[in-house]
């Protein structure tokens, strides 16, 4: 007790009863003194010695001090904390806060992801609209909610030294594994028909033989992957479905050069060179639940230049015309923002609405369902089957390396696992015996 006393400097009559406070306490509540080192510590760091931070207060303390940060960055932070952290853990005092108490809170996680599943599976039409529009939380969410508590109390224990363990740092969860996309075969989509027309029927019993929603039906229906992508001929078809369409250009930018939608949306005339049939990503719009803010690219490697094919660089010299026609017909009520893809006013596009009316035209189409940002992943998948280089794909799509690249889209087609099975044949084989299994060629000849 008296070296507890003495880590008080004389000239600080204050932190000295701050230590007695904290002996009295202590003592009630553990029966034992406080840790010298500990209080040493919190005293040359300048800590008040008795004040209980609770993890929801230092959660607002950490937010608070992240100020040089991208939004996109600090909306995720802000919504994991409001959403899971804090509710969960934001009780708790931030020095008691053990590993049990994280685990306690995924555990919670997934019990409320077996009620969505429960309530989605339930007959009665008004149990499942209960949780129509409610999502489980996946593996990917709560590795980036322990990620984000995780950062927070490593500044508590390395900034403020608040702590002297981070709990979330040693907590054991379950691999994620991030879904490869999966083409949509003629076998798939017979499947998925016969499931979206039994969906339909099921819910138009459900619902007393009203009429269900084209789109919600056309979204619902189960699909073999998260990621799913078409073949060259059902991006074949969509384009043409979408060619009368006023951002046709978009789509066909997003399905043939691999752009972000954020990206595409971001895109500014400043930045096209249609004479070099070259376009610069520097920018894009970014949705923060309903709000869209301007923001830079997703990492360096998306700062990236692409080059244009003839006809799409064609498709957007008359998307340009038809905007200076709009242009026109608006006269003084013309937005003006350089975008190259705008409303009709010039306005900026909400991301969102791009990927209803993508959504729209898709059904219109006839087409299996695939989410916007797939038809990116097939982008890359057609290059693959064109024979272009795995780097100039990395570079197309700005991944950060060639290697996430091959990993994620070099099974996709059928074809380039084909052309790789004859280029490895053609090292063994001569042309002329190529059709005779078995026969070698001599290395030597």
């Amino acid at each position: 007790m008296r070296d507890l006393l003495a880590l008080a400097d004389p000239r600080e009559p204050a932190t000295r009863t701050q230590i007695a406070d904290l002996i009295k306490r202590t003592l009630a509540e553990t029966d034992t003194l406080p840790n010298v080192e500990t209080v040493r510590s919190k005293v040359k760091t300048g800590q008040h010695l008795t004040q209980e931070i609770t993890v929801e207060q230092w959660l607002a303390e950490f937010l608070n001090r992240k100020r040089k940060i991208e939004e996109t960055t600090r909306r995720s932070y802000e919504g994991r904390i409001r959403l899971y952290l804090t509710p969960y853990l934001g009780r708790l005092r931030l020095e008691q806060l053990k590993v049990s108490d994280i685990a306690l809170m995924f555990e919670q996680i997934e019990e409320f992801n077996d009620s969505i599943a429960d309530r989605r599976a339930d007959p009665d039409p008004a149990v499942r609209a209960s949780v129509k529009y409610r999502r489980p939380i996946s593996v990917t969410t709560m590795h980036n909610i322990r990620a984000t508590l995780r950062h927070a109390l490593n500044m508590a224990m390395r900034q403020d030294r608040l702590i002297d363990f981070n709990p979330a740092a040693v907590l054991e969860m379950p691999a994620k594994t991030r879904p490869r996309p999966v083409v949509w075969t003629e076998d798939w989509v017979r499947a998925r028909q016969q499931d979206y027309r039994s969906y339909r029927e099921t819910e138009k019993r459900h619902r007393g033989g009203r009429r269900v929603d084209p789109i919600d039906a056309y979204t619902s229906v189960p699909r073999p992957s998260p990621v799913m992508v078409w073949t060259p001929a059902h991006t074949r078809r969509f384009l043409q479905e979408a060619k009368a369409h006023r951002l046709f250009a978009l789509y066909q930018l997003i399905a043939l050069r691999g752009l972000r939608r954020g990206e595409a949306c971001g895109l500014r005339w400043k930045e096209v060179d249609l004479d070099g049939q070259t376009l610069t990503v520097n920018w894009q719009l970014v949705q923060l639940a309903w709000q869209v803010h301007e923001g830079t690219p997703k990492t360096d490697a998306s700062v990236r230049t692409i080059a244009l094919d003839t006809d799409t660089t064609h498709v957007l010299r008359a998307n340009r015309q038809q905007q200076l026609q709009e242009r026109l017909s608006m006269g003084e009520a013309w937005t003006h923002t350089d975008f190259v893809f705008t409303q009709p006013d010039g306005s900026r596009l909400h991301p969102q609405h791009v990927s209803d009316q993508f959504l729209w035209l898709a059904y219109l189409a006839d087409l299996p369902p695939i989410r916007l940002h797939d038809l990116r992943h097939g982008a890359a998948s057609l290059m693959l089957a064109a024979g272009v280089e795995m780097k100039v794909v990395q570079e197309t799509l700005g991944h950060t390396s060639s290697a996430f690249t091959a990993d994620t889209y070099t099974s996709v087609y059928p074809q380039v696992a084909t052309a790789a099975a004859e280029k490895t044949a053609a090292l063994l084989f001569g042309e002329e015996d190529h059709a005779e299994p078995g026969k070698l060629i001599s290395l030597r000849s």
